[in-house]
């Protein structure tokens, strides 16, 4: 089993019993116990579980998501797509918002050797954009969120208010028509609304599996979206009332 695939599977077990010692986990991943407790060791320094001697407990509270280094493996594959369908949609010369998020990071990968003017909204995306030959690359203010590295409080807002985009591209834990974009973090929310309300087109990005989500905090409604893109797997039930709502919807 993959580092990353162990990771995941620990998290998911020890959330959903609360907790569980190491030699459980060894014979539900089939590592050894030295190496679930280097593994424990890893999640307890990125705040996903707390640890006990001969186990551990989760930390992650009811509807949080897994931490960004386990996210960013899973359907890498889909998220690929759906950012080399985004960077169809951009022109060069464009100003351009780009949130946080496992797949707004591969966004901003497509995005690399394009001529733009971008804003980043997490330190992940600005390392990976560090150095591109073409971009003009510009960097908020904010405070990181811990493992996430999603910029986050006034200063990032107020960067974002001093500014007009041509389009802003972002990521949700959440999207239905009824209950709209929504996010686990308040402070992400925040920055998100502020994000949309600086530019002139919004496109979001979603695996189809969170078009059937509602996450804790209400960032916009579906009509203020001009465009989704999601993948193939999408469920017509779960996009035809976006369509409904106003919203482009490309699959891919």
């Amino acid at each position: 089993m993959a580092d990353t695939e162990r990771l995941r599977r620990i998290t998911e077990a020890v959330r959903e019993a609360g907790r569980v010692s190491v030699a459980e986990l060894a014979g539900l991943t089939g590592a050894s116990e030295m190496t679930i407790r280097r593994d424990l060791e890893v999640l307890a320094a990125q705040g996903v579980v707390e640890r006990y001697r001969g186990g551990a407990r989760s930390l992650l509270l009811r509807g949080e998501e897994p931490p960004f280094v386990l996210r960013a493996q899973e359907g890498l594959e889909v998220k690929r797509r759906i950012a080399a369908e985004v960077a169809e949609l951009i022109t060069d010369g464009e100003a351009v918002v780009l949130d946080g998020g496992t797949t707004c990071l591969e966004v901003a990968l497509a995005l690399e050797h394009r001529r733009l003017t971008v804003m980043p909204l997490s330190l992940h995306v600005v390392n990976a954009l560090t150095g591109a030959p073409q971009m003009t690359l510009l960097v908020p203010g904010g405070r990181p969120r811990p493992g996430e590295l999603a910029l986050t409080g006034p200063l990032t807002e107020a960067s974002l208010a001093a500014l007009r985009f041509d389009t802003a591209i972002i990521g949700c834990c959440g999207l239905t028509a009824t209950g709209g974009l929504t996010a686990h973090d308040l402070g992400e929310a925040a920055v998100k609304r502020a994000a949309i309300a600086s530019s002139r087109r919004v496109i979001a990005v979603a695996e189809a599996a969170k078009l059937s989500r509602t996450a804790l905090a209400f960032v916009a409604p579906a009509s203020a979206l001009h465009a989704v893109v999601t993948d193939d797997t999408a469920d017509d039930d779960e996009t035809d009332p976006l369509v409904a709502a106003g919203v482009v919807v490309r699959k891919v």
